[in-house]
């Protein structure tokens, strides 16, 4: 029988290794696949499509207007929130980044059994529940009597966008040939020159998508940020549960939508970027 005469099926599970049929032969997978996305994304079609609702009550529709946009834009407590986040995000971006590259080359040099330790300790906020998180870090400051606020808030950030920031750092120096610096120092380049000239070019990728992830981690975070945040420290999250406990508007909508677009952007530039870099 020759390969043009094999049934369908046989040639697909050829094609697996002969193991058997591929997750996409079974019968339900694009029934599944498809309700997946729709639960996903439905929700977040609706939010945007009601934020041009005129009608004051977000569930019935009236007419279409961009009112709200121009409403939230306008409002002087969105943009104390939103300045806040910001201010919080890239601080946070900075410093984490500096600390994940750090780590990144450090758990390199170090033996098997450390960096397996070294790396369970610091991937620990990728695992323990945000709210556990919280508390604990709440705690901890009101003990050392560290006042709440976007000071609060940035030290906490960095804490949890540290391992976020490490996991595409790491994995491009791991995909680095170590033969390359051998063969820089056998040239007679120095460490510094070796770091500058070569590590951080190589690890450019990494480090703008590890930036880009933890900004988005610190800009989104709500848990945390609500449990720290003290006088003038409301943070956008913060400030748009705040307007859904009053009641839920268009305008929330349309803030959600400004966040959602934002996020959108910052993913689409990490993926542009790294492809730029290959």
């Amino acid at each position: 029988m020759t390969m043009d005469s094999m049934p369908t099926r046989g040639r697909k599970r050829r094609r697996n290794g002969g193991v058997g049929p591929g997750l996409r032969d079974f019968p339900t997978f694009k029934a599944v696949s498809y309700l997946v996305f729709v639960f996903l994304y439905l929700p977040l079609v609706v939010v945007v499509a009601y934020s041009f609702n005129s009608n004051r009550v977000v569930s019935v529709w009236r007419g279409f207007t961009f009112s709200w946009y121009s409403e939230v834009l306008g409002n002087d407590d969105i943009q104390r929130a939103l300045f806040n986040s910001l201010r919080i995000g890239v601080v946070a971006t900075i410093v984490s980044v500096v600390l994940a590259t750090g780590l990144a080359i450090g758990l390199l040099t170090m033996a098997r059994a450390g960096r397996t330790f070294a790396w369970t300790l610091i991937g620990a906020p990728l695992i323990i529940p945000e709210i556990v998180f919280a508390i604990g870090t709440l705690a901890l400051f009101v003990q050392s009597r560290i006042p709440l606020g976007v000071n609060a808030i940035t030290l906490a950030h960095i804490a949890f966008c540290v391992p976020f920031a490490l996991l595409p750092i790491r994995a491009r120096l791991r995909g680095v040939d170590p033969a390359v610096y051998e063969a820089a120092a056998d040239l007679g380049a120095g460490e510094f020159t070796i770091f500058r000239r070569m590590t951080l070019p190589l690890l450019a990728p990494g480090i703008v998508a590890g930036a880009l992830l933890a900004f988005i981690i610190s800009l989104d975070d709500f848990i945390v940020s609500y449990f720290l945040a003290g006088p003038g420290g409301t943070t956008l999250p913060v400030y748009i549960f705040g307007m859904i406990r009053n009641a839920v508007t268009p305008g929330v909508n349309a803030l959600s939508t400004l966040m959602l677009v934002a996020s959108i952007l910052i993913v689409s530039l990490s993926y542009l970027l790294a492809r730029k870099r290959r």
